[in-house]
Order: structure tokens, then C-alpha cells, then sequence
């Protein structure tokens, strides 16, 4: 959460600097306005603060891609298969990993509709 509040106060020091006169733009004509210089800085912080978690993101793909790419080569056609053979997902709970490593995917039990409790005169509202 600290890091949260920290990177809070950097995003509204960028803003208020951003809101300050430049001194060695005061006296040019073709300078950026208050506006745009003010939107520039807020952007150019972004990207600084964003560079090492988009870093770490790119070094993720690189060590993971060539795993994710071969799991898909050998396991893409079985749950392809899979895929064709289940009509409805919603009747099986979720998949469990039994002590010896199988995966069992259970179906649910049958619900029951309740049904509508009979008025005095044995009709049922619908």
C-alpha cells in the first residue's frame, strides 16, 4: 500500500510542476503553452515510472514464451478435443488435483427446481 501512496505523490508532483512556468520559456514565442509543457512532463514521468515494470514484463515473456509456446503445441489439440466434447461447463465444479497428481474435474449434483408451493385452492401461480 506504501507503494501506492509513494507513486500517488510522484503523479501530483509531475502535475504541479507541470502547472509552473517554465523560466526559459517566458520570453520564446513558439514555446509550448502552460497546458501542453504541463501534459508533456505528466507523460515523460509515466514513462519513467512505467520503464522497469514494463522491463520486467518483457524479461517475463522472453523466459516464459517458448514454455507457453511448446504447452500449447503438445496440449492445444487434447483440449481442443475437450472443448468439443463438453456441451455445457456449468454442471462440473471446478478441477481438483488428487495426493497422486490426477486431475478429476467433478460433475455437480443435480439441482432440484423447487417447486411452487400450492394456494388454498390447489393452483399453483406461475
Amino acid at each position: 500500500m506504501k507503494a501506492h501512496i509513494k507513486g500517488m505523490k510522484r503523479l501530483i508532483l509531475i502535475v504541479s510542476l507541470g502547472l509552473a512556468p517554465p523560466a526559459y520559456a517566458q520570453g520564446e514565442e513558439d514555446s509550448l503553452s502552460l497546458m501542453e509543457r504541463g501534459a508533456q512532463m505528466l507523460m515523460e514521468g509515466l514513462m519513467r515510472e512505467m520503464e522497469p515494470a514494463l522491463e520486467d514484463l518483457q524479461g517475463l515473456a522472453e523466459e516464459f514464451g517458448p514454455a507457453l509456446r511448446d504447452f500449447t503445441a503438445q496440449m492445444g489439440p487434447a483440449l481442443r478435443d475437450l472443448l468439443d466434447e463438453v456441451e455445457d461447463w456449468s454442471v462440473y465444479e471446478p478441477p481438483e488435483m488428487l495426493d497422486n497428481g490426477d486431475i478429476i474435474i467433478r460433475r455437480k449434483p443435480p439441482q432440484e427446481d423447487p417447486l411452487p408451493e400450492p394456494d388454498s385452492d390447489g393452483q399453483i401461480e406461475l
